[in-house]
């Protein structure tokens, strides 16, 4: 199967490779271009976005690097199932097409029942150094909350001395460093999250770790409720 005429009109904002990316990608995802078809020469793809060769193969690398295409070499460029290749970066690139919420959502879900068990693990091995550290980033009053909070995480999950673990919770770092402000903007929340973090850090100073799953698992559910009303109140006013 070949991707023909699929791309909607040439591309005339500023860093083209990203508005290109952005149209294959949505296309892909979408199921426009379906897994297995073949793109149209690079010069036809070209004329099509009306950009140099140059800049579309940049967009075309990002693409590789998302793993939603790959070279079929002295044939061309094959669209891969991405649901079956897909990677946590293209988890991040899919947030910028996300009008529903629904990625959001995912990670959200996702999120709950995998961050739980960082805390387990880190109740069960942290060190006198990872506790340490814990404490002194929950005493630092200078610090806004968002920063605060995401810190705390990083340290639960190097608590657990797994490395998986900590690259894990980094992408979720990532992703609510720019969405935080959906939950950190309530200052209802923000004096949730203080008491959290006092109780997280009793829980896993005390070696408690059936505890500490629970305190992360009800602060994760109350986090998730609240980004998603935050989320509805945000589209209904943009209506």
């Amino acid at each position: 199967m070949t991707a023909k005429k699929v791309f909607a009109q040439p591309i005339i904002r500023s860093r083209l490779h990203e508005e290109i990316v952005t149209v294959i990608q949505k296309q892909i995802m979408n199921g426009t271009i379906p897994p297995g078809s073949k793109l149209p020469p690079e010069r036809e793809m070209a004329q099509t976005f009306n950009v140099n060769r140059a800049t579309l193969r940049e967009a075309l690398r990002k693409l590789e690097h998302l793993d939603l295409l790959e070279i079929h070499h002295g044939d061309g460029l094959y669209v891969k199932n991405y649901m079956e290749s897909g990677n946590f970066d293209l988890i991040k690139a899919a947030l910028d097409m996300d009008e529903s919420g629904a990625i959001i959502s995912n990670i959200l879900e996702t999120r709950r029942y995998v961050v739980p068990q960082m805390a387990y693990m880190a109740a069960q091995r942290r060190t006198t150094a990872d506790l340490k550290e814990l404490k002194q980033v929950i005493s630092k009053a200078e610090m806004n909350m968002l920063e605060r909070d995401i810190k705390v995480h990083q340290i639960i999950a190097r608590a657990t001395h797994n490395l998986v673990c900590t690259i894990s919770l980094n992408f979720f770092n990532q992703v609510f460093r720019d969405y935080g402000y959906l939950y950190f903007d309530d200052e209802i929340n923000v004096e949730h999250s203080r008491v959290f973090h006092k109780e997280i850090y009793q829980a896993i100073k005390a070696r408690q770790p059936e505890a500490a799953r629970r305190i992360m698992r009800d602060v994760l559910i109350y986090a998730e409720e609240a980004v998603k009303a935050s989320l509805d109140n945000k589209r209904q006013k943009e209506q």
